[in-house]
């Protein structure tokens, strides 16, 4: 079945839901790759600044961009498990489509494992065009940029791709980057094994039984093979489902392979295993009631980072430069951090960001409606991002303001103002940079 084929048919199947968020979820039902999702062109417009503000200063962490799956070792999984059984002739005419897919996948992708792909590359270069495309202030010739990469070769090569784009399009801007372990401390802080473990709690364990008993492989197993009884005594169902799903979710980052896994999926089966995985997600990095939100602090100390880098930005720009020294301080327009996904689905879960139907921050404990109030496509795609950007007037006394975007897209924030003792308080999505600093320090 080709992919047009396949879309149809997910769109016909779902047609006659009246669950709005299902009907809009079918419409890419590439979407339902959780965080492989391949970063989506924005195309929302953006809303006017108040009068006489105009951003000065930006600041961002970014997700790496598309990349292959990993590890190696499910490649390697996927194409021993089909070609022992098609040595055995155990394998139905789909399950040796497969297993042509899966002796590529394992020869071509399987090196390259957990690697950034070209597209992955080239969605940091596109975010990058309409940074400079949507806030040309803060790129002027003058401007001075601080990059900031995890260790990993996938989020250098993401921070790489970014700023080449950046330095053509304002080939006069300095830019200062650098990738480090002291770095870690804020790009990414925890070791992400144990925060599986910690949210791993009996009260989740329940939760996630109810979600997986929606999830059943039995169709495509005997789709795959021609024996149920092989099935039964050889193959491990559940991996071997988990593994295409993972593997071909990925395969959307790659656009230069030329197969997918489209046709071992049902509109319902794909749709029930993308619902466990949106929960699972949420059960480890989100506000999720079950669990002990351990995965909450790998994003504390870059909430606390981009606070205190705004604050000393603020502070270098209010003060008059010092004519009389040797070496004027540089002012910093922008600070570009390049990290994971497991940093910052928290960041966006703390900072409680709401657009439309959606709140990062939600607690909710209807594992069976997650997906109508949080889903992980629209926080962590892959080359997922947090932008702040920092507005000033020329007007004498008038306040900082602050807007804040996730996937480009501007965000309603949990922060008041208090119009009883404030003048001419902003309206969304503009905020004062006082009450945003005060809500998020606490």
């Amino acid at each position: 079945m080709k992919k047009t084929a396949f879309l149809l048919f997910l769109a016909v199947a779902c047609f006659a839901q009246t669950d709005s968020i299902k009907n809009e979820i079918t419409k890419d039902f590439r979407k339902m790759g959780s965080n492989y999702y391949a970063y989506p062109t924005p195309t929302a417009k953006y809303t006017k600044a108040p009068a006489g503000y105009k951003p000065f200063y930006l600041s961002h962490y970014g997700r790496h961009g598309s990349r292959f799956h990993q590890p190696a070792d499910h490649y390697h999984a996927l194409y021993n498990t089909l070609a022992k059984a098609d040595s055995l002739g155990k394998l139905s005419d789909l399950g040796k489509s497969l297993l042509e897919r899966a002796k590529y996948l394992d020869e071509y992708a399987a090196p390259r494992a957990g690697d950034l792909t070209q597209l992955g590359v080239a969605q940091h270069q596109g975010i990058a065009k309409r940074m400079v495309k949507n806030f040309p202030e803060v790129f002027k010739n003058d401007a001075y940029i601080e990059a900031y990469a995890s260790t990993s070769v996938r989020c250098v090569v993401s921070m790489a791709a970014f700023l080449e784009e950046l330095h053509a399009q304002k080939p006069k801007v300095e830019i200062h980057q650098e990738s480090g372990k002291y770095l870690m401390s804020f790009i990414s802080p925890l070791d992400f094994g144990k925060i599986i473990n910690e949210s791993n709690t009996p009260a989740w364990q329940k939760e996630n039984e109810k979600i997986y008993s929606h999830v059943n492989p039995t169709r495509m197993m005997r789709a795959i093979f021609n024996d149920s009884n092989y099935i039964k005594k050889n193959v491990d169902a559940g991996d071997l489902f988990s593994k295409i799903y993972e593997i071909g979710n990925s395969l959307q980052g790659s656009p230069e392979i030329e197969f997918s896994f489209d046709d071992l999926w049902t509109a319902e089966e794909f749709t029930a295993r993308w619902h466990a995985q949106n929960a699972w997600w949420y059960s480890v990095l989100g506000n999720n009631p079950f669990a002990k939100k351990q995965g909450l602090e790998n994003a504390r100390p870059l909430l606390k980072n981009v606070l205190d880098e705004a604050d000393k930005v603020i502070a270098a720009d209010t003060t008059k430069a010092n004519k009389t020294a040797a070496k004027p301080a540089k002012k910093t327009t922008a600070t570009l951090r390049f990290g994971h996904d497991t940093v910052i689905i928290p960041f966006a879960v703390l900072l409680q960001l709401e657009n439309g139907t959606m709140n990062t921050g939600i607690e909710t404990a209807d594992m069976e409606n997650l997906h109508k109030v949080w889903r992980d496509y629209e926080i962590t795609p892959m080359a997922a991002n947090v932008q702040f950007i920092f507005y000033k007037s020329a007007k004498r006394g008038s306040p900082i303001l602050v807007k804040v975007m996730l996937n480009e897209i501007e965000q309603k924030l949990p922060v008041t103002c208090d119009s009883a003792t404030i003048k001419n308080c902003p309206a969304a999505p503009y905020y004062r940079w006082d009450d945003v600093r005060e809500f998020y320090r606490k």
